[in-house]
């Protein structure tokens, strides 16, 4: 195991007091900031209906832009157009359905929902039909399922706690972040059966170890990138779920999003916090975009409640590195970034 060290540009290896804060300066310097234009509020929804908390965004192939969002009576899986223009809602009524967390699309357009209130991870075909489903609601029979405060259960291999995020390595293999309770990264064959995992019920600080690990994705190295949220950093775990490196000095760790394209990025965001507390404003909300060596090659965004600024950048959608697709909670809203280049090189890892 290692940690990334660099010099400017590059990942290092800070890890600041304060941890049981729900924000944290990140303390690298000297970031290029990349150039943008913002197309805010492109998404038309249908008529008479809002866009709720719009805490998960992806796009398929097509360029359709599905969002995941927390509304009125339960969430609700909207599809839009290349255009913004809405298509259909996937899923209504369904049983897993509750409070959505995250939304991804595979390599072959299958839609896939996280929903941390059902703990269900379900996945749809194109045309919008189950597929597969892991976890399980917890039944209505047994009585209401609080949040829980207390200690958590020993997790089990099919069940899982507030679950948060899912992707997939190369050969298909599902990960699934377990992330408010069970503190834990799972891995599945391509059919859903187990095959074995990092962290447990316990958050821990150490590398392998978890305190809310909050989204996640798989590189096209089968490399599995961690957004340890309540730890402040970023891990980077092997395709057997071992540890390989952590990344301290971006600041929360909330999210993040590996690109399509022959030459893949990932994207790191230091969000602000739910709430927007007095201070976060000026210590949080920039978007990293990183080589998968580590090495940072610009920064961009602001918070703020009017657009180009966003309010907790929930999920990221890159499949185009240049144009990436922000979902925001505080502002129910979804914001198309289109990237400008930049002249400035950036340093290698070390």
């Amino acid at each position: 195991m290692k940690r990334l060290m660099t010099s400017t540009c590059a990942l290092a290896m800070v890890l600041c007091a304060g941890a049981a804060q729900a924000q944290l300066k990140a303390t690298l310097t000297g970031v290029p900031e990349i150039p943008f234009t913002a197309v805010p509020n492109f998404l038309t929804p249908p008529p008479g209906e809002y866009m709720g908390e719009s805490v998960a965004v992806a796009t398929n192939s097509k360029d359709h832009i599905f969002v995941f969002h927390r509304a009125s009576p339960t969430s609700k899986l909207w599809e839009f157009d290349q255009n913004g223009k809405f298509v259909r809602e996937i899923g209504k009524n369904y049983y897993g359905f509750e409070f959505a967390h995250s939304v991804r699309v595979d390599k072959d357009d299958n839609i896939w929902t996280v929903d941390e209130g059902t703990n269900m991870i379900t996945k749809f075909t194109p045309e919008g039909k189950v597929a597969m489903v892991i976890g399980r609601r917890p039944p209505a029979i047994t009585g209401p399922a609080a949040t829980r405060t207390g200690p958590n259960l020993p997790d089990q291999k099919y069940l899982f706690c507030r679950p948060t995020d899912v992707a997939w390595d190369p050969q298909g293999n599902i990960f699934i972040s377990d992330g408010y309770c069970n503190n834990r990264v799972v891995k599945y064959t391509p059919d859903g059966r187990y095959m074995t995992k990092v962290g447990s019920e316990k958050p821990g600080k150490a590398l392998g170890e978890f305190n809310l690990p909050h989204g996640m994705q798989v590189d096209q190295k089968g490399n599995v990138w961690v957004a340890d949220r309540s730890n402040f950093r970023y891990q980077v775990l092997d395709n057997n779920l071992k540890p390989m490196k952590e990344i301290t000095n971006l600041g929360v760790g909330w999210t993040a999003c590996a690109s399509g394209g022959a030459h893949q990025y990932m994207f790191l965001s230091n969000s602000n916090p739910n709430g927007n507390g007095p201070g976060t404003w000026e210590t949080t909300g920039e978007i990293y975009k990183v080589e998968l060596d580590g090495t940072v090659l610009g920064r961009f965004g602001k918070p703020a409640k009017v657009a180009p600024g966003f309010q907790v950048v929930h999920m990221i959608d890159c499949r185009n590195p240049d144009r990436p697709v922000l979902g925001e909670i505080e502002s129910w809203r979804v914001q198309r970034y289109i990237l400008q280049p930049t002249n400035t090189k950036a340093a290698s890892a070390q």
